[in-house]
C-alpha cells in the first residue's frame, strides 16, 4: 500500500463523489456503504477533507457531502497531503529527514530523482475526473539529467 488506510478511504470516497450528481448531497453512511468502509471512520476522513476544502458538507434533510470543487479542478495531492503530510512529498531515498540535492548527493540520488518527480507529478497532475473516468495521464518519464531522453533500463536475465 502506498498511502494509509485514511487517505486511500479519502480517495475511493471522493471518486466516488465524483460519478455522482454535482447537485445533490450524498450521506456519510450511503458513501460508507458504498465503498464499505465503516461509517465512523469515514465520517472522520470526510470531516478532514472538509477541513481541507476538498468537501462541503452540510446538515439537514438535504445535507451530505458534496465535492467543494469540480472534480476537475481537485488533484490527487489535495485529497492525499491531509493524511500523509510530509510523507507525501519524499525527501532523500538513503537519508528521508534531508532533501536530495545535487551538491551532497546520495548513491541513490539519480534513480531516486527520476521516481519522485514522476510520483510527484502524478498525484500534482492526475484529478478526481482522472481517476473516476479512468482516463489517466500516462506519459513518460523523462530523467532530469539527460536532455529529454526516456529512461529505461534492460530487464534482467532469468537464471536458470
Amino acid at each position: 500500500m502506498i498511502f494509509s488506510a485514511s487517505a486511500t478511504h479519502a480517495l475511493r470516497a471522493l471518486a466516488q463523489l465524483a460519478g455522482g450528481s454535482a447537485a445533490e448531497a450524498t450521506l456519510g453512511r450511503e458513501l460508507a456503504a458504498e465503498i464499505g468502509v465503516p461509517t465512523h471512520y469515514l465520517a472522520k476522513v470526510l470531516a478532514t477533507l472538509a477541513r481541507a476544502g476538498v468537501l462541503s458538507a452540510s446538515r439537514g434533510a438535504r445535507g451530505g457531502y458534496r465535492l467543494a470543487r469540480p472534480a476537475e479542478r481537485i488533484t490527487l495531492l489535495e485529497v492525499v497531503e491531509p493524511f500523509e503530510g510530509k510523507r507525501v512529498r519524499p525527501g532523500c531515498l538513503l537519508r528521508p529527514d534531508r532533501q536530495c540535492s545535487e551538491r551532497a548527493a546520495c548513491s541513490a540520488h539519480a534513480a531516486w530523482t527520476g521516481v519522485k518527480t514522476a510520483y510527484l507529478g502524478f498525484l500534482e497532475k492526475t484529478t478526481l475526473a482522472d481517476i473516476q473516468a479512468g482516463a489517466l495521464p500516462l506519459t513518460p518519464i523523462r530523467h532530469p539529467r539527460r536532455s529529454g531522453r526516456l529512461t529505461s533500463r534492460p530487464s534482467p536475465k532469468r537464471r536458470r
